[in-house]
């Protein structure tokens, strides 16, 4: 197996910190941005003032993650269990894995699992109550699961939708070490040909992922990490112009001063796309970074850009807060935010699942 060495980092976290730190972080953000996510920035601004949405205690009720959140802990858990074969020496198609994960998580909305498809055997993570509620679930995660055929390249289901349901999930596949780029790149973008087949929904979840690697794995900082990304992604032999043409404008904009929501969308996009929501998230993070600000000071200029606007605010916040908390690990994470956050706990059980088949743990 080749192995990455991983280098100094830019901001001193244990890779335990970051793996913990970046589910985490994706969670809060989805969180924020799930109280918004069908709402325009001229309705935001109506409900919480002028400045939007800025913090996790304006939520009239209980804080919820969405689907987001739960098809990323599926997506773990599905890396656990071909881990978990691996280290006993038995190969184990992880692609089948994450579609037996993802079809588990497909019964947890109340969709029955199609007869010609294979009964999933049920996992601790089936369990789970917060899990079962259906929050707003991606049509095409609902469509392409409930066709009952694992879709791949060659055979894609939904094969024009870009959605960006596998953006959301795919955080994850960067956070598995002792593995090359390529490696990662691979699994991120095969696991979305199981609900999507537009080429840019695999790409711009394979440039994700390279994005999550270089960060947590091989130490690079956050402008690097996103170049690399965006290199990954022109190197594609059929690369989506829509992807690297969004990808551009994200890096090129982040130079700049921050934009008001208007023109954020107007720029890279409302964020119901894969492309879109991936350039955005991107976008809040890059955008954001100044001088001597601290982690958590960070985490909440980001989330806050990356959520107050008109489009999938649950999703573009959740990638934001995945980078920045593999970049700073758990230091990124607002203790206020912790305390209000939706079972954390099992967020936080599921990431040790990972560090424990990874052995990194320590």
């Amino acid at each position: 197996m080749v192995t990455d060495s991983p280098a100094t980092h830019p901001y001193p976290a244990s890779f335990a910190s970051r793996v913990q730190g970046s589910l985490m972080g994706g969670a809060l953000g989805d969180s924020l941005g799930y109280l918004v996510e069908f709402d325009d920035v001229d309705t935001i601004r109506e409900r919480f003032g002028e400045a939007g949405l800025v913090d996790l205690s304006q939520a009239a009720g209980p804080v919820h993650f969405s689907d987001d959140t739960q098809m990323t802990l599926y997506t773990v858990d599905a890396l656990v269990e071909a881990l978990d074969w691996a280290n006993q020496g038995i190969g184990a198609d992880a692609n089948a894995c994450l579609w037996l994960a993802y079809l588990r998580w497909l019964a947890t909305q109340g969709e029955p699992t199609p007869s010609h498809a294979p009964t999933p055997q049920p996992r601790w993570i089936d369990a789970q109550e917060t899990l079962h509620h259906r929050r707003h679930p991606g049509a095409a995660c609902l469509s392409g699961l409930a066709s009952g055929n694992m879709g791949t390249q060659a055979r894609p289901v939904n094969p024009d939708s870009k959605g960006c349901g596998t953006v959301m999930r795919s955080a994850p596949f960067g956070l598995v070490p002792h593995i090359p780029a390529e490696a990662v790149y691979k699994l991120s973008s095969d696991a979305a040909s199981l609900t999507h087949g537009h080429p840019s929904a695999r790409q711009s979840s394979g440039a994700f992922s390279t994005l999550v690697h270089a960060i947590a794995v091989l130490g690079l900082d956050l402008s690097a990490a996103a170049a690399a990304a965006k290199e990954r992604a022109a190197a594609e032999p059929n690369a989506d112009a829509d992807l690297l043409r969004r990808l551009d404008a994200a890096l090129d904009l982040a130079e700049g001063p921050v934009l008001e929501p208007e023109a954020l969308t107007a720029a890279l996009g409302e964020g119901w796309v894969a492309e879109e929501a991936l350039a955005i998230g991107i976008y809040a993070v890059l955008a954001t970074t100044a001088g001597d600000i601290s982690p958590v000071e960070h985490f909440l200029a980001a989330i806050r850009v990356a959520v107050n606007h008109s489009g999938d605010s649950d999703s573009t916040g959740s990638i934001a807060g995945n980078i920045l908390g593999a970049y700073y690990g758990e230091d990124a994470l607002p203790q206020a935010w912790l305390a209000l956050a939706e079972e954390p706990a099992l967020v936080r059980a599921i990431g040790a699942e990972l560090l424990r088949v990874t052995g990194a743990a320590d």
